[in-house]
């Protein structure tokens, strides 16, 4: 049985500690420096640990004995908890979208002898698993779109938008540059550009560009296909007012204003659903072929609790990859990229099965064909 500690006992920290103590394989401790946050999680039975989270050095003897440690702690906080894991001989796990961040938790995978495996949520985290998939069925790939989406079921207000999620990570997404393949190179783009319009069934959508989703990817494919990009999905209309705020008003550069007014102007809301819409476009035996992935994950009842689609997603992302560094099904130290998983073998795992009720269109399955010089993602097959 693994020893895990989850720090941050918020939304998304306390559906990962819920999955993950059902499992028989995990005994679980959630960590965080609020007293408070920590009561009601004391309350159903968990155990708990308060701590200080701004000093590496400090934190460390807390984590050590711990198999592993998973952040569920806001991204600012990811290179002091990630240096304390590995100080500690822990494997590390994070879901942070921060791009600076992972950086740095990269760097400091080099002298580890644990796993650091950052990004391992929704987006980034199982997209980058679905990407490296499509991409694993062309022979030659030319262009890869990823489209996530946090939506709610039932949008009243002009944004058509409720807070599901971290409000610092939301707009996070909605101000930092925004990383692509253009040509067949890693570029910038700017945030909430490159609009896009499209319907599933019967349903309008729009999409943009957002930060932090294509996570390691857009390395690992760089110089082997055309173009890919990731964006966020929302209802029509969204982006327009966002610019209005962001641009217009100038709350772009007021981040704890614009901060105060989402989390006092949108409710938040556990009638979710996440959307997941993926194409690949390219070669296939000499034909150039199209392949999409589309999934869609409602709010359910796990272990006895309602939960949001958004936490479920989220947690069953990081469950499902450290249940496959337990299990051997991925490297025992060093930097995990998502692209690195294999899509089959992690929905099959205990937690990655709650993404397959949602599931809409059949998986595709890579045929055993050759690669040839200019073919894709070697790992993901």
């Amino acid at each position: 049985m693994w020893n895990i500690c989850i720090i941050g006992a918020g939304k998304i920290g306390s559906t990962i500690a819920t999955l993950l103590a059902a499992s028989p394989h995990y005994k679980v401790t959630l960590a965080d420096q609020h007293a408070e946050a920590l009561q009601k999680a004391g309350a159903e039975g968990l155990a708990t640990m308060q701590i200080a989270v701004d000093d590496p050095a400090a934190l460390t003897p807390r984590l050590t004995g711990f198999d592993a440690v998973i952040s569920a702690a806001p991204f600012f906080l990811t290179p002091v908890i990630a240096e304390a894991a590995r100080n500690a001989d822990a494997h590390y796990f994070d879901l942070t979208e921060d791009v600076a961040g992972t950086a740095r938790v990269r760097d400091l995978a080099q002298e580890a002898g644990t796993v650091l495996m950052p990004q391992c949520g929704l987006a980034p985290g199982f997209v980058g698993m679905v990407g490296a998939h499509l991409a694993a069925q062309f022979d030659t790939l030319e262009t890869l779109s990823l489209r996530v989406g946090a939506l709610p079921l039932y949008p009243t207000n002009a944004l058509k938008y409720n807070l599901t999620w971290s409000t610092d990570g939301l707009i996070n997404e909605y101000l930092n540059p925004c990383e692509a393949l253009v040509g067949g190179q890693r570029v910038s783009l700017a945030p909430l550009e490159d609009l896009e319009g499209f319907a599933l069934d019967g349903v309008d959508y729009e999409c943009f560009n957002t930060s932090g989703g294509l996570g390691t990817l857009g390395e690992t494919l760089e110089g082997k296909v055309r173009r890919v990009s990731y964006r966020t999905i929302r209802y029509p209309g969204h982006r327009d007012i966002l610019r209005l705020l962001l641009t217009g008003l100038g709350l772009e550069r007021r981040r704890d204003l614009l901060k105060d007014i989402f989390e006092h102007a949108l409710p938040r809301t556990d009638q979710d659903v996440v959307v997941v819409f993926c194409t690949a476009t390219g070669m296939i035996d000499g034909a150039l072929r199209e392949v999409s992935f589309l999934n869609k994950s409602l709010s359910a009842e796990v272990a006895g609790k309602h939960w949001s689609a958004i936490q479920i997603t989220t947690a069953a992302g990081v469950c499902g990859v450290l249940d496959m560094v337990r299990s051997g099904h991925l490297p025992g130290r060093g930097f995990i990229g998502q692209e690195q998983v294999d899509l089959a073998a992690f929905l099959k795992t205990e937690f990655g099965r709650y993404y397959l009720p949602g599931q809409v269109t059949p998986l595709p399955t890579p045929s055993p064909r050759p690669r040839s010089s200019h073919g894709t993602l070697q790992a993901a097959e």
